[in-house]
C-alpha cells in the first residue's frame, strides 16, 4: 500500500511532527513499507495454531521484585522536575478541547 506525501504531512500534522519536505518521500517509502508487511503477515494461514504456541502458559515468570539498585527515589525524581504538585509531576496539556 503506498503513502502518498499528502498522507505524510496529515500524519506528521496528528502526531505533532515536523517532517522537513525533502524527508516527505523517504518516510512515504518507509511507512508504505511497515503497511505493506503487515498486510503479508494478514495473509499468513494461521489455522491450527493456537494463540500462545511461543508463550506457552506454564512457562515460569519472574519474581517481581524491585530492583533497589535502579530504583529511583519519587522524591529525588521530583525534584529534578521543572514542576510538581502533590507528589506528581506537572506538564502541559497537550489537548486543548476536551470538550468539542
Amino acid at each position: 500500500m503506498a503513502i502518498t506525501r499528502e498522507e505524510v504531512r496529515r500524519i506528521a500534522e496528528l502526531a505533532r511532527l515536523e517532517i522537513p519536505v525533502e524527508q516527505e518521500p523517504k518516510i512515504a517509502g518507509e511507512l508504505s513499507g511497515v503497511l505493506d508487511f503487515v498486510a503479508a503477515l494478514d495473509r499468513l494461514d494461521l489455522a491450527g495454531c493456537e494463540p500462545t504456541v511461543f508463550a506457552p502458559a506454564d512457562a515460569p515468570l519472574r519474581d517481581d521484585v524491585p530492583d533497589e539498585v535502579r530504583r529511583l527515589d519519587p522524591g529525588r525524581a521530583l525534584a529534578m522536575a521543572p514542576a510538581s504538585e502533590h507528589g506528581f509531576f506537572l506538564v502541559p496539556p497537550i489537548v486543548e478541547n476536551v470538550n468539542p
